[in-house]
């Protein structure tokens, strides 16, 4: 079998049925600006570009569809809202098990005086919410979290988080990136402020596109992150203040978003639930084959419920780097082998600094990919002892 990927985590692939062709289209026939053009091709491409706020609205449950934001990618969604909204003297609540994407503009900007805690997380990666209260102090004006683990997939209870917030006056932001397209992810049931997304994981969208949801409550309190051109206001040497102008400056990817709006469509008609189902099916029978071999440790959990369709297996006595190049040198296999950006999340699950081999599945993922992996695992486990 030829190229078996295995790295959805990282990207989703294949991406949804249209999108190519949606975005050559843009390409090939559309190919112009939104909000600087009063012709009618600029009007196609705005309409498109309004559609797909709407499909993303919707998808998370948002108030607003001007409230909907794209960036290029999730990481500047979570940049642009903490860089925009903490300020010196404030204080933010992580997990342990945060990728990089939110440790990192912390670290930043605690060089300026802003503080941040980490709630405590177990050791298959479920989140403590008694840990959240007790780091909850007078300056605290942010809880920051990921919804599912993009090392071992382990899905943190946010709803819970949310409750704690709302009773503290905090604001909330939840990083979506693994569970958007998979989960159903609702800007109320979880009480969150804002929800960061990516477009090119489980919504199955190209890469370039990511974005943000915010409402009027946390909007008002972030200053934009890049100011400049918006199309609106042009007599005016002032960032604009309305949505969604206020964060995004300059021209959009709107290749990636008549992309996006593709997979959005795909995803609207297939069911969220139908791929999460799937996805789910493959895992727990990559779970089943591989967790009796020798060696083979299963990072976080094992079962069903509060996970996505990802697995981090530690292979004990064995170099992870070099099963992850055997498997790929060998049998063409694509995983991740490492610690996924991720290094809080590997000390939680005590596979720091040796990281793991990642498997993360895909709506296009079979069980008879499944079921050639777990062999390739064995066979490369037995040549090694």
């Amino acid at each position: 079998m030829k190229g078996v990927y295995m790295d959805n985590g990282a990207t989703a692939f294949p991406k949804a049925p249209g999108v190519a062709e949606a975005m050559a289209n843009y390409i090939n026939n559309v190919g112009c600006n939104v909000g600087r053009g009063a012709y009618e091709d600029a009007f196609a491409a705005q309409r498109t570009v309004l559609e797909t706020r709407e499909l993303l609205c919707e998808l998370f449950n948002c108030d607003k569809v001007e409230n909907v934001v794209f960036t290029k990618n999730i990481t500047e969604s979570l940049n642009a809202i903490m860089k925009g909204l903490l300020k010196a003297g404030d204080h933010a609540i992580i997990s342990s098990m945060e990728h990089n994407a939110v440790t990192r503009p912390l670290n930043s900007l605690s060089k300026k005086g802003v503080e941040f805690s980490r709630a405590k997380c177990h050791q298959d990666g479920q989140l403590d919410l008694e840990s959240v209260k007790s780091l909850i102090k007078e300056n605290t004006k942010a809880i920051i979290m990921m919804h599912a683990s993009n090392v071992c997939g382990t899905v943190l209870d946010l709803e819970g988080v949310g409750r704690i917030a709302k009773e503290h006056g905090i604001f909330f932001i939840v990083d979506a990136a693994q569970t958007a397209g998979v989960l159903e992810v609702d800007m109320k049931k979880l009480g969150a402020d804002a929800i960061a997304f990516t477009g090119h994981k489980s919504l199955l969208g190209p890469p370039g596109m990511g974005g943000f949801v915010i409402n009027d409550r946390l909007c008002g309190q972030v200053e934009p992150f890049i100011e400049g051109g918006t199309g609106s206001t042009s007599e005016s040497e002032e960032q604009p203040h309305f949505m969604p102008d206020k964060f995004e400056s300059g021209t959009q990817n709107i290749v990636g978003i008549y992309g996006l709006n593709a997979s959005l469509k795909f995803l609207k008609e297939k069911g969220i639930e139908s791929i999460r189902r799937h996805e789910l099916e493959m895992t727990m029978e990559f779970i089943k084959r591989v967790k009796e071999l020798p060696g083979v440790r299963l990072v976080g959990r094992e079962g069903k419920e509060g996970r996505v369709a990802v697995v981090s297996i530690d292979f004990e006595g064995s170099d992870n780097a070099e099963i992850g190049f055997a498997l790929e040198h060998e049998y063409q296999i694509s995983t991740r082998v490492g610690l996924h950006c991720a290094p809080s999340a590997h000390k939680t699950l005590g596979t720091f600094p040796q990281g793991t081999v990642r498997f993360s599945f895909g709506y296009a993922t079979t069980l008879e990919q499944v079921e050639y992996a777990a062999n390739a695992i064995k066979k490369t486990l037995e040549l090694m002892e």
